[in-house]
């Protein structure tokens, strides 16, 4: 499937309707499988799925390192896409012990889980000691918007990226869903062996404590949104020692939680 489509329809300007035709995102059921039993549905933009199953793998923390995952494959059907993944065998035996169906919309990051405290689970706490100028944190909202083909195409799409001092934007990907991007960033840093903790995870999105959970599983030390954070992700990154920061436009940015990270002059990683 393409990740994106043209429909025809009417243009209204002023009163006035014309013809038109307008490029719109695809969206497609994918479902994560695990040793043939279905773990999580969720609707998914088409594109860069074996990524997208070893990162909800890993920040789902169904697996802690890809090599858990003996084998995977994207597999179309006739109403969706199925990412099938075999773990090894005692993952997959903590996997069915811990079962859960998550199906729903791209808009809840936490469908489907099987209790109250499986929505705020424990993360790893971040150690890195990344320090970034406040030029970063503005150079990183800019490069991550140069990185976005299918949003500039459909403007519809969210994107997650990560940003290394220096450097800029070493890995992006997009998605429908917010999470959805974020699982295949963290999916392609672990299988091309790109470290997370030297860098900040920047986002088109609002923050919530799904995207801090995800980040936090990662090892990022910075977690940059463009829009706002929720006061329960602020708490969450304030547990788990991430600096979390958030409305990062051209006119400034706020610093959430963990501020040391983040000041006038860049500092190496220690």
């Amino acid at each position: 499937m393409r990740p994106a489509v043209r429909v025809t329809g009417l243009d209204v300007r002023a009163g006035i309707a014309r013809p038109a035709s307008r490029a719109l995102p695809e969206e497609t059921a994918v479902a994560m499988v695990y040793g043939g039993s279905t773990q999580a549905v969720l609707m998914a933009t088409p594109r860069d799925l074996e990524v997208f199953g070893l990162g909800f793998s890993l920040t789902e923390q169904i697996v802690e390192r890809l090599d858990e995952i003996e084998s995977l494959e994207v597999v179309p059907q006739a109403q969706g896409i199925e990412v099938r993944m075999w773990l090894a065998g005692d993952r997959a035996e903590a996997l069915a012990a811990r079962r859960r169906y998550m199906t729903g919309p791209v808009g809840c990051g936490l469908c489907g889980l099987d209790s109250l405290g499986a929505a705020l689970r424990p993360v790893p706490r971040v150690t890195a000691e990344l320090r970034l100028a406040s030029r970063d944190v503005e150079a990183a909202i800019a490069a991550l918007a140069t990185f976005q083909p299918l949003h500039d195409e459909t403007h519809a799409v969210h994107a997650a990226g990560l940003y290394r001092a220096g450097e800029g934007i070493v890995a992006a990907f997009e998605d429908v869903g917010r999470h959805n991007a974020l699982d295949k960033l963290v999916g392609a840093l672990a299988r091309d062996g790109v470290d997370a903790r030297q860098g900040a995870i920047v986002l088109t999105s609002r923050v919530s404590v799904d995207m801090v959970q995800k980040a936090a599983v990662a090892g990022a030390p910075v977690l940059i949104g463009v829009s706002s954070a929720t006061a329960a992700a602020v708490r969450l990154a304030e547990e788990a020692g991430l600096t979390l920061v958030a409305l990062a436009r051209g006119d400034g940015f706020a610093v959430l939680s963990h501020p040391g990270r983040v000041g006038r002059e860049r500092r190496d990683v220690a």
